[in-house]
């Protein structure tokens, strides 16, 4: 597959750039530096921590020099970080006071209690995020270290909640979420990945437009006038397919109306179907290395 030439490269990490959290970082590391060197932006966008990038070590693996290319949205939204002389910062971050924190936990277990009560549903909680929960759906299934979504969970989730009688499927939960939230004066946005439902005050959304934007200001600052659009970038992910009609996997949240313009690929095996635009590519991390490897000069 023959592939433009981008300026920025956003992309997932779990399932896409690694194989697993404790899969070795040093192949994706060796596609990711020439590119650093080059000046192109890549730009790490994961639902989890920066400790779990690459064992929190993850600028052990570059220069000062390529690192200054290099960015992570991290946590849905939570923190956004750049590098100072070799160093990770935060530029941005969306992570809710005490309050809000609060709000957002007795909204998931409104949630978990409903559906307990009313379909004898039972879910677990994660209540560890700093800026969402996460709502077992399936604490039956055990991912182990491959923490992506697994093709059989689609049909897994769709048959136990047909089992309990919960009519509207997914959406019918999503709805739930939005409504606790609601009822502690939060607007919420929840996603699924089949096996979780994420809920909190912000999403990969978030994160994609904050970096986009912190790029297109330090190429400004370093050619007088900004140089990035949309269509100068690609997206990549494992997550994008379809859960039900109309709701998508968390990587299909880096599309957004400032993003739209670019290119997404889907690296996933998983058969359904896709947002508009985003092209199934298939082959796993390897497509993706490929890729990578592909945009060298």
């Amino acid at each position: 597959m023959e592939y433009k030439r981008y300026k920025a490269v956003f992309f997932d990490w779990d399932g896409t750039a690694v194989l697993s959290r404790k899969a070795p970082v040093q192949e994706a590391a060796a596609a990711m530096g020439p590119l650093l060197r080059q000046g192109i932006r890549l730009v790490i966008v994961s639902g989890t921590t920066m400790e779990n990038i690459a064992g929190g070590e993850l600028e052990k693996y570059f220069t000062k020099e390529e690192l200054n290319n290099l960015y992570l949205g991290l946590g849905r939204g939570a923190f956004n970080y750049a590098f100072r002389d070799g160093e990770p910062y935060v530029f941005s971050h969306m992570v809710p006071d005490e309050k809000g924190i609060e709000k957002i936990h007795r909204a998931c277990f409104e949630v978990h209690m409903g559906l307990k009560r009313d379909y004898g549903f039972d879910t677990d909680i994660v209540f560890s995020r700093p800026n969402y929960c996460k709502i077992d759906l399936m604490p039956e299934a055990v991912r182990g270290d491959n923490l992506f979504m697994q093709e059989d969970e689609l049909w897994l989730l769709r048959e136990k909640l047909a089992g309990h009688g919960i009519r509207g499927g997914l959406k019918a939960l999503m709805a739930l979420a939005e409504e606790a939230g609601r009822e502690q004066g939060l607007k919420v946005k929840p996603t699924c990945d089949a096996k979780y439902l994420e809920v909190g005050s912000s999403s990969k959304s978030d994160n994609v437009e904050r970096v986009f934007e912190k790029i297109r200001e330090d190429m400004a600052a370093e050619a007088g006038k900004a140089m990035l659009s949309a269509e100068d970038c690609a997206f990549w992910g494992d997550e994008f397919v379809g859960i039900e009609e109309g709701i998508f996997g968390s990587d299909s949240f880096m599309r957004t109306e400032l993003t739209k313009g670019g290119d997404f690929f889907d690296v996933s095996e998983v058969a359904g179907v896709r947002p508009e635009g985003v092209v199934r590519c298939g082959g796993g991390v390897e497509r993706f290395l490929e890729f990578l490897r592909s945009q060298r000069i």
